[in-house]
């Protein structure tokens, strides 16, 4: 691999990435770097969680003069919490050149944005319609644009930008620098690259490099019904440090915070329908390891970069193998050794053979565990309490009250209601989540559901809370062979117990409200 202090950077931005940590650059980095040094343009192919964001922020803080209070980098990204994490590590990367950095995004005011622009940022990170609005507004000039960014390119298309971001591509110099990251090259991405790129340079990740290989992964097989008790008590045994669970819709997250919250985890959720507010606040809290979970859809989490993530639960299987490796991505990183729990309806078990196809990996199956082992796990977390509170305290105070508690009752005694007093026994109290249509599936040619991986019921027939609109999309998932590999492999005991324990300054963030970016 090779050291950042080889590409020929600035003393300012070598202080700033040893700040960071940042010692040796990933291969997107490296590739993106040397190009983009170069003054070349960089088409880039690399997912979440590879380094892409300082693979363009270094070379674009190398190019900003800090002197010129023009806006001279434009990073346009698909999501009001991608555009806030990029602002954040830009931030990082031009903290000792000290540039100035300004997010626009929906969810607050745009007279706040327009005031901020008006403190001349030389950076402007944000999502397609709000850039648009200003430049509309005319409160956001571009002339002097010298690099462009373009983050999760395939995103932004679906979620319908592509004409946001012609749009704004019009509005800069053509003589700029262009750079553009996608998970994928689908046509519509190769159009825009040519036509607005200049002969581009490809910067192409492997998928046995997406796959991250220090991940365990899993999967549960179960019925709609049973996966929540089964999460429960997988959380119980698994002892997360943090996790991030994701589910398929709004409503799905809003149940799983509230349900975990009841059975005493602590877990909040975000999802577009919060208030900008309250997801900054969530996610705040969860950097910051006040709470355990993190509860959130696909979009609502795209982009985060959190570091310590330990586990993440599929709650529900995603629906291509480009969401799953997004979503494992999470955990993982920088070394570290991460853990993926996929949960799978029988219906489903196609989808977990495409996931498996695509990243070359197969997961292993997971056994869901007892109640009795939910238990054992709340007990020796108990027991870890009460041991770090002997070894790390001072209970001078407490030893006479000791000694007459021992005086008149057995030590055993004692202990033992000492550990039942600190032990959150699992609650197997009733919650309430409504059941989801499973992902659809093609019928085989004797016309499904007789094996013993089929589920007999007719598709939907006691999905309650199913979207409906979902019938029919995407049915490349066709579980035609449901007595093949996913019903057969051995499945790993133990539920795969692992052991638990072990942008201020110069930066503004501006908002603003628009619907198709609230997700």
């Amino acid at each position: 691999m090779t050291n950042f202090s080889e590409f020929n950077l600035s003393e300012s931005t070598l202080r700033s990435l040893a700040r960071m940590g940042f010692e040796s650059a990933t291969p997107i980095q490296e590739g993106t770097i040397r190009f983009a040094m170069d003054g070349r343009d960089v088409l880039g192919q690399a997912q979440t969680g590879t380094g892409k964001t300082a693979a363009f922020g270094v070379p674009l803080i190398e190019r900003i003069d800090p002197k010129n209070p023009a806006v001279q980098a434009l990073i346009i990204a698909p999501t009001r919490e991608l555009a806030i994490q990029v602002s954040e590590e830009i931030y990082k990367v031009g903290y000792d050149k000290r540039v100035k950095i300004l997010s626009v995004y929906g969810g607050q005011e745009i007279g706040r944005q327009i005031r901020a622009l008006k403190n001349k940022p030389q950076i402007i990170v944000g999502t397609p319609g709000r850039i648009q609005d200003h430049i509309n507004r005319r409160t956001l000039k571009l002339d002097e644009v010298q690099m462009l960014v373009l983050d999760e390119a395939d995103e932004m298309l679906n979620m319908g930008f592509i004409d946001d971001i012609n749009a704004i591509l019009e509005n800069v110099p053509e003589t700029r620098q262009t750079l553009l990251f996608s998970a994928t090259m689908p046509p519509a991405i190769r159009k825009i690259a040519s036509n607005f790129m200049k002969d581009p340079e490809e910067v192409k990740i492997k998928a046995k490099e997406l796959t991250m290989e220090n991940i365990e992964q899993f999967f549960v097989k179960s019925t709609e019904r049973e996966k929540f008790d089964i999460l429960s008590n997988l959380i119980d045994v698994q002892k997360p440090e943090l996790a991030i669970i994701f589910g398929r819709t709004k409503r799905r997250v809003d149940e799983l915070s509230q349900a975990l919250t009841q059975r005493g985890h602590s877990a909040e959720g975000i999802h577009g329908d919060l208030s900008q507010a309250k997801r900054m606040s969530v996610l705040r809290q969860f950097k910051e390891n006040k709470i355990q979970i993190l509860v959130a859809t696909d979009v609502a989490a795209r982009g985060l970069d959190i570091s310590g993530v330990t586990h993440v639960y599929n709650f529900d299987i995603p629906q291509d193998p480009e969401s799953y490796v997004h979503r494992i991505g999470r955990t993982g990183r920088a070394g570290k050794s991460g853990l993926a729990v996929t949960f799978v309806t029988p219906r489903e078990m196609g989808y977990l053979r495409i996931v498996e196809e695509t990243t070359k990996k197969r997961m292993t199956p997971l056994r869901p565990p007892s109640k009795e082992e939910a238990l054992a796990g709340k007990q020796q977390e108990a027991m870890d309490t009460l041991l770090n509170l002997v070894h790390g305290n001072d209970l001078t105070n407490y030893k006479v009250l000791a000694e007459q508690l021992l005086a008149d009752n057995n030590a055993v005694d004692l202990v033992a209601a000492a550990l039942k007093s600190v032990t959150n026994e699992p609650d197997a109290s009733a919650v309430s989540i409504t059941e989801e249509r499973p992902l659809p599936m093609r019928r085989d040619r004797q016309g499904g559901g007789g094996g013993r991986g089929g589920d007999r019921r007719r598709s939907g027939s006691n999905d309650r809370g199913g979207d409906r609109r979902r019938s029919g999309s995407n049915d490349r998932g066709g579980d035609r062979r449901r007595n093949e590999r996913g019903d057969s492999r051995g499945e790993r005991g133990g539920a795969g117990r692992r052991e638990g324990g072990s942008g201020a300054g110069r930066r503004n963030d501006g908002g603003g409200r628009r619907r198709r970016e609230s997700n």
